[in-house]
């Protein structure tokens, strides 16, 4: 790391942590490895977006996220690009988990945050895309949150993915148990869809 790079990251954690405590959250972020698979819950607002933009500030870490390529239209999108943000066009059928593993297997630093509930409103499973990423990827999972209820937004545990899906969201559930995001009533439930168990 070049000197100019740490100190733009140290500037990069103090304005963070600044901004944090001006709007009085708490960030915890336990250093993830280097290449990895973040997933971010509960997600039931806008403001979950803002909210992880400080977790990246305070932290100093570059996160790559996937959104709804709309959301990059106007005069914003530049900005949303800037911070890692990567368009994704829901509307294709491009297989994105094979996209990302091969991003994986070709980045020797990859930090790629995603969102299982996949939409703000409720629904009744998981996406199981980020698990058979890391999967086929060989990376791990690491367990990103933002409590509101606590005012706490930050990095948790890291998990291995072991192939014995069931097991592994047992795991997952028992985190994010007492968890709440923005909208309580809109978080989805920890759980996979029958199809899923298949594959």
């Amino acid at each position: 790391m070049t000197k100019v790079r740490a100190l733009m990251q140290q500037l990069s954690r103090w304005i963070g942590r600044t901004l944090a405590a001006a709007v009085r959250w708490q960030v915890q972020v336990q250093p993830p490895p280097p290449r990895c698979v973040i997933i971010g819950a509960p997600h039931t607002s806008n403001w979950d977006l803002p909210v992880t933009l400080l977790l990246m500030l305070a932290s100093g870490l570059k996160l790559r996220w996937l959104a709804k390529d709309t959301l990059f239209r106007g005069p914003f999108g530049w900005l949303l690009r800037r911070f890692g943000g990567i368009p994704v066009n829901r509307r294709s059928r491009n297989n994105l988990v094979d996209q990302m593993v091969e991003a994986f297997r070709s980045n020797s630093e990859l930090l790629i945050a995603l969102l299982p509930e996949g939409t703000r409103s409720h629904v009744p499973y998981w996406k199981t895309g980020f698990y058979y990423i890391a999967l086929q990827a060989g990376v791990p999972i690491v367990l990103g949150f933002a409590d509101y209820r606590r005012r706490i937004v930050g990095l948790g545990p890291v998990l291995h993915p072991t192939g014995d899906i069931h097991a592994d969201f047992v795991i997952i559930r028992d985190f994010y148990t007492g968890i709440t995001g923005k909208n309580p009533e809109q978080q989805g439930m920890i759980q996979i869809q029958p199809t899923d168990e298949a594959r």
